[in-house]
């Protein structure tokens, strides 16, 4: 095998149905809240509160958030993911598009690692990249992933939906060194 060759590779988007139809019921309303302000205040001449913005500004910032909760959240959340490698040296984590570099955890400052299953909302507040009572999570979807004890006494958790064997070629590398 090639030096710089992942032993384990796994790639995980954000893809639960829920959250696309969440996506699909809320990204128009941004738009329309903002068409609406620029209705009133601009078309029919009602101004938008006791201090109303100018015309411009509000259809320039109507605009640019409009288009951004209605477009840029859906494309956001289409290309956010976490991508996991096992290889020689360590485990290698990205969390796009967070992380351009790869967050690596060596092998020689890894102490344990552990199949687990865990309670995202519970144990750390959700998915993405969280902090929690545990650690540092690092997680997609699902409740399964491999915590991870490093030497210097902090806990990191990367979930996986195929945590068992991201488990199994953790411990094969661990054991090898």
């Amino acid at each position: 095998m090639p030096q710089n060759e992942p032993f384990y590779s796994e790639k995980q988007r954000f893809r639960q149905w829920w959250l696309w139809l969440l996506i699909l019921i809320l990204s128009p309303i941004g738009p329309f809240v903002f068409i609406r302000a620029i209705f009133q205040q601009v078309i029919i001449e009602s101004p938008i509160g006791n201090n109303p913005t100018s015309d411009y500004v509000l259809n320039v910032l109507g605009l640019i958030l409009g288009i951004g909760f209605g477009i840029g959240i859906p494309i956001f959340l289409y290309i956010a993911g976490l991508d996991t490698e096992v290889r020689e040296s360590g485990v290698y984590i990205r969390f796009r598009p967070f992380h351009q570099k790869w967050v690596v955890f060596g092998f020689n400052n890894i102490q344990k690692a552990e199949a687990s299953t865990y309670s995202p909302l519970k144990d750390y507040g959700g998915w993405g990249i969280r902090y929690g009572r545990k650690g540092k999570a690092y997680n997609v979807s699902g409740n399964k992933g491999v915590f991870l004890t490093l030497r210097d006494g902090k806990n990191v958790l990367i979930g996986s939906t195929h945590h068992k064997a991201l488990y199994s070629s953790i411990n094969e590398r661990m054991s090898s060194i």
